[in-house]
């Protein structure tokens, strides 16, 4: 499923404001008493749940990277110290 469905604030917003989001679209589920009128509300959460999953990979490939950058200035230094 595509996300682009969704509206395009939802790329703008943090985990936490999609969190929230989700979290009142299965409010509105567990709600409901006509599950057969919901299938558009399950497939809007489940293309928000890929937003959510794809925010969550890039912040952990940022951190990552952040992670690398900083083990990597703290070996050259340490090894600037054993030359010395």
């Amino acid at each position: 499923m595509k996300d682009k469905n969704l509206p395009n604030d939802y790329n703008s917003l943090s985990l936490e404001e999609l969190t929230t989001e989700a979290n009142k679209m299965i409010e509105e589920l567990e709600n409901q008493k006509d599950l057969g009128n919901s299938l558009d509300k399950y497939q809007d959460l489940i293309k928000l749940n890929n937003i959510i999953e794809k925010k969550f990979q890039k912040n952990i490939k940022e951190i990552n990277e952040k992670t690398k950058e900083k083990i990597s200035k703290i070996n050259q230094k340490n090894n600037a110290k054993k030359i010395k």
